[in-house]
């Protein structure tokens, strides 16, 4: 602290803490940053069965491959797959968005269709998922 402010007249002598206690919770992003972390763990076991599985089903046409994704077993690992994805995909473009859009209006909006965007084209993955599951 400067010597100057504790020897104005009137002048409250405080830490540098006390001077920013109360302007915003340091723990904002702390949510933020462990779902990041959760949903890039749950990603890694998932993309490599994915991949795998892919890849063990090299050459097969449209009907094998919409056999295989209709068990219940494939089905439910391809929506944990899905919800993973598009979580992890959300919270890394809100990141983004965040920290290179400057004007507060423009980060609300940007984030909201971004959003609204994701949770469209997550209901058309998961129905497409669940289209194939039930017609097995």
């Amino acid at each position: 602290m400067a010597m100057k402010e504790m020897t104005e007249p009137g002048a409250i002598m405080r830490s540098e803490l006390g001077r920013v206690r109360g302007l915003g919770t340091a723990r904002s992003g702390a949510g933020h940053w462990w779902a990041q972390r959760l949903t890039a763990a749950a990603l890694v076991p998932l993309a490599v069965w994915f991949v795998l599985s892919l890849l063990a089903h090299l050459g097969a046409n449209g009907v094998a491959m919409a056999h295989w994704a209709g068990r219940p077993w494939n089905s439910v690992l391809l929506l944990a797959l899905l919800i993973a994805l598009f979580r992890h995909l959300a919270l890394g473009l809100q990141v983004v968005i965040e920290d290179y859009v400057h004007d507060e209006g423009a980060k609300l909006v940007g984030v909201s269709v971004m959003k609204g965007v994701l949770v469209l084209l997550w209901l058309a993955a998961v129905v497409a998922v669940l289209k194939l599951a039930f017609a097995a």
